[in-house]
């Protein structure tokens, strides 16, 4: 049996986070170290009680959550209840309250660095689910953590065109502003609109970006929690646990939120833990392939505003492809493109059960 890899989870915990959760607290190749929260789907203090309610519901109170960030690096926060409800997790009666594992009296970036730096040089990820703050200061406070991990997987962004042509066209607005390959403008995915400046800091540095898998709205758009899909996670047995009547009831939510903002009726997209599924995805078959690699630049001019004419394409992502070195020095982000959704279910599906059978 392969290692098991360490892995710290930094999220702005929503509907999507709690699957990126449910699958690093119980897939069987991973070994879970820890969570950061930052702002993004709610403000932090939301975000800190939904990680630690959440790993509640899968069974891993062992888990510590560490409250991170509360803004970008420059910028005001960005407010978001339409799609995740004004706490983060709308439209669930079933989650449990926050436990005792929420840390408030140690820093969350040395609480990172810490248990990034106590795994074995080149074998511990840091997945990013929310906007890239808490990643990029990180790396900016202990720059000897870019060099001690494995990878940084990180959930954001948007290519557009024909970069992934397998992609649903229903995905052709944008919060009802029209045609356009972003989900928070037509040009920007919302991890990296938040704070583009923290996301432009990481592609930039050459150490962590030649480390570092993006996963894209153009790969997450084809993983779509369908009406069937919603209905197997309930089970077969007639009974369903606590667990996956929770499960689905927030993704009866969150589905409702894509009709309504999106006008996607097939079924939300989970993008969070695709970038979790990243650390093992090519090997169990959820990839198709591991993933060409790109200089990736992130617009940064423009301002936080709701017209187009004033925030311009800031939080965009271009994409430049990267030949195959020939000197043996890896450069260039990883971005995968094909996704084997089958792959993807039956492995939520193993983890809901481990989840269940460890209640």
């Amino acid at each position: 049996m392969a290692e098991r890899i360490p892995v710290w989870l930094d999220v702005d915990t929503g509907h999507d986070d709690v699957f990126a959760i449910l699958i690093a607290a119980h897939h069987p190749q991973l070994t879970f170290l820890g969570v950061s929260s930052t702002h993004g789907n709610a403000p932090q203090i939301h975000t800190t009680n939904n990680s630690s309610a959440v790993l509640s519901a899968v069974g891993r109170t062992d888990v510590k959550v560490y409250p991170g960030s509360s803004k970008p690096f420059c910028r005001a926060e960005v407010d978001t209840p339409d799609i995740h409800g004004p706490t983060g997790l709308g439209g669930t009666t079933l989650l449990p309250p926050p436990t005792t594992n929420i840390v408030r009296d140690v820093n969350f970036l040395a609480a990172t660095r810490d248990a990034v730096m106590a795994q074995p040089p080149q074998t511990a990820w840091y997945v990013a689910t929310g906007p890239c703050t808490n990643a990029a200061l990180l790396f900016l406070a202990y720059p000897e953590v870019a060099e001690h991990i494995a990878g940084l997987s990180i959930m954001g962004g948007a290519v557009g065109g024909d970069f992934c042509p397998q992609i649903s066209k229903e995905f052709g607005k944008t919060l009802g502003q029209g045609e356009g390959f972003g989900n928070e403008t037509p040009w920007a995915e919302f991890n990296i609109y938040c704070d583009p400046e923290a996301a432009q800091a990481i592609f930039s540095n050459p150490v962590i970006s030649a480390k570092t898998t993006l996963i894209t709205l153009d790969l997450t758009h084809q993983c779509l929690a369908t009406k069937e899909i919603r209905q197997q996670l309930l089970g077969s047995s007639g009974k369903p646990s606590q667990l996956r009547l929770f499960l689905h009831e927030i993704l009866t939510f969150f589905a409702q939120s894509y009709v309504e903002w999106f006008e996607v009726y097939e079924g939300p997209p989970l993008h969070d833990p695709l970038a979790v599924a990243a650390l093992f995805g090519y090997s169990s078959g959820i990839f198709e392939d591991d993933g060409d690699r790109y200089h990736v630049k992130v617009v940064t001019d423009g301002q936080h505003n709701p017209l187009d004419s004033v925030r311009g394409q800031v939080g965009r992502t271009v994409v430049e492809k990267v030949e195959a070195a020939t000197d043996g020095v890896v450069k260039g982000v990883r971005i995968p493109r094909k996704l084997h959704t089958h792959a993807f279910w039956d492995v939520l599906e193993s983890c809901v059960k481990t989840a269940d059978a460890s209640s």
